[in-house]
């Protein structure tokens, strides 16, 4: 919607009589009894303030078109109102949109504030390495140093980019790294575009960098892994990846984990697993065995008549959270071994065994121990 430069001159609410703050009531009030009075009809000679009038209310009556003449007020109060001098002739003279502003201020703000493309200090590029850690380390944490290759700041010039003495004073800026840019209404300070705000030209770019400021070399990063890192987890080592040019910030490493499998513990989360096989009559008649941690050892009670892939929980021998957190568990399912071959004497007492036990585990299907081996029902 364009804004009319008589809006820089024009205070509406004084032509309609009301205050900044009026509601569309009052305004609509205002202006009824003011174009009563001043309507050419009724009052010959009017015309003039009849128009102004209508130009008044044809802005305050309109609350898209009111908010925008209070904003354009508001930036003649803040004296950007002379913007394009005087018209000679009635309020036509002079048409924007209120964006125009904002463009004409943001491209003169950014003009001032970014250093010409690629001159500058630039960031450098994050990294990535991959690290593999043994199933202790990953479950306990463990400091170690990771070898990456990557753009490090120059041992000659130190990231400057120039020899040794070769710099010399930019003759753009005199060495302030900026320069004042007038452009008539507004005067603004930027950083130097010849020099990047530096102050300073390389004359002679250093020789191990070619001026880059940088090289290419290996590097040892001491990294620490916290205690209970996943597989395949990312850690990020802020400011330890690739150098910036042009005395640039750092970017970031991050350190991929491969953590390899334990002979027998398992991972879920925060809780180790463990399966622990038990002979028949120590699940028929219960027992107490010892079980291996990431410590020690602890015994376990394993009631009789434990089925196979019961599991127990033992509190507390999981992995460390860290942080304050509570440790994991140890999950421990124990499965009934079944001999692949049995010794005479062993088969004996398992026959024994068979003739005296009365129930078959499925009963519950319908079919009794002995009529299931003929398929037959009860």
């Amino acid at each position: 919607m364009a804004a009319q430069r008589e809006w820089f001159e024009k205070d509406y609410y004084q032509v309609l009589g009301v205050s900044e703050s009026a509601t569309d009531t009052e305004i609509t009030r205002a202006y009824r009894k003011l174009a009563k009075k001043y309507h050419p009809d009724s009052n010959p000679g009017s015309e003039e303030k009849f128009k102004e009038i209508s130009s008044a209310y044809d802005v305050l009556g309109d609350s898209a078109k009111r908010k925008e003449y209070d904003e354009v007020r508001s930036l003649r109060h803040s004296g950007i109102g002379g913007l394009g001098g005087r018209s000679s002739g009635g309020g036509a003279g002079f048409n924007f949109k209120l964006d125009d502003i904002g463009d004409i201020l943001g491209d003169l703000l950014s003009k001032g504030s970014r250093p010409p493309r690629g001159s500058g200090p630039q960031r450098g590029s994050d990294l990535e390495t991959e690290l593999h850690l043994s199933f202790d380390e990953a479950v306990k944490g463990v400091t170690t140093t990771v070898n990456v290759t990557s753009d490090a700041r120059c041992h000659i010039c130190l990231g400057s980019g120039a020899a040794p003495g070769g710099t010399r004073t930019c003759g753009r800026c005199g060495g302030s790294g900026t320069i004042d840019d007038n452009q008539g209404l507004f005067s603004l300070t930027m950083p130097c575009s010849e020099c990047a705000g530096t102050g300073t030209k390389i004359e002679r770019p250093c020789s191990a960098c070619k001026g880059s400021g940088v090289e290419r070399r290996s590097r040892q990063v001491r990294v620490r892994i916290p205690a209970g890192v996943e597989p395949g987890q990312r850690i990020r080592i802020k400011g330890r990846g690739a150098s910036g040019r042009n005395n640039g910030p750092p970017g970031d490493l991050y350190v991929r984990v491969h953590v390899a499998k334990h002979p027998f513990f398992g991972r879920k989360g925060r809780d180790l697993t463990l399966a622990v096989p038990v002979t028949f009559p120590e699940a028929a008649l219960g027992t107490t065995i010892t079980i291996p941690t990431l410590e020690n050892s602890v015994t376990l009670r394993v009631p009789k008549g434990t089925g196979s892939g019961k599991i127990f929980r033992v509190r507390g021998h999981g992995v460390p959270a860290g942080n304050g957190a509570p440790v994991g568990d140890l999950l421990v399912r124990v499965d009934v071994a079944v001999p692949s071959e049995l010794s005479p004497e062993e088969k004996g007492a398992v026959e024994a065994l068979s003739k005296v036990m009365q129930d078959s585990p499925r009963n519950y299907l319908g079919w009794d121990a002995q009529n299931s081996r003929n398929g037959r029902r009860r």
